[in-house]
């Protein structure tokens, strides 16, 4: 059985914001391994996650981001349950770095539904023809268009695009984070996006 230092600890919270006792239980259980603990505690934040799916979140902030002196804008809401965890600084700090995010990443859409059918319709006749074009037959056509649309979900859905700031999670990898913090469900509900002459 490894032994569990309050060094290992630190490093642990420090990659993941997870309490002090929550680091060294996960160090216990993974033995002193710390990527199977940050794993760990992943996952334990995706199962509290999981749990609070159905509570309501009539909380929360709009929180704005002017970039590029002023020629990019972005206004974003992020709901949650309590006015309580509205106002602590690991939320506000959600919500600034989700503006930061489509700032930077220009999102269609907080998920696939919020993406218009019409703008999809388009990207899979694009592909298709794209795919056609190559001299494929028609079933494998099909699959290359499948996989392009999927990709396209990818990259223009906000929850499923990769962090700015941590490319190895997507923004539902992010959010999960703070929501095992929090313990409480955390939405992003919906997104503006301004930019000077786009």
């Amino acid at each position: 059985m490894a032994t569990i230092t309050a060094g290992m600890v630190k490093q642990l919270r420090e990659t993941t914001s997870a309490g002090i006792m929550d680091c060294k239980s996960a160090l216990k259980e993974c033995d002193g391994d710390m990527t199977k603990a940050v794993e760990f505690l992943r996952k334990k934040g995706l199962a509290t996650a999981k749990k609070r799916a159905d509570r309501e979140t009539k909380e929360g902030l709009i929180c704005p981001y002017i970039h590029m002196g002023g020629k990019l804008g972005v206004l974003v809401e992020v709901n949650c349950e309590t006015d309580f965890v509205a106002k602590t600084d690991d939320f506000s700090e959600l919500a600034k770095n989700i503006a930061m995010h489509i700032a930077a990443a220009n999102p269609l859409g907080v998920t696939a539904e919020d993406i218009p059918d019409d703008v999809v319709e388009k990207e899979k006749e694009i592909f298709r023809a794209q795919a056609l074009e190559t001299g494929k037959p028609e079933k494998v056509v099909e699959k290359i268009v499948e996989g392009k649309v999927k990709k396209f979900y990818e990259e223009n859905c906000l929850m499923n695009q990769p962090y700015v700031k941590d490319t190895n999670l997507t923004i539902n990898d992010y959010l999960n984070e703070v929501i095992a913090k929090t313990g409480e469900k955390i939405t992003i509900r919906r997104f503006v996006r301004y930019q000077i002459g786009g």
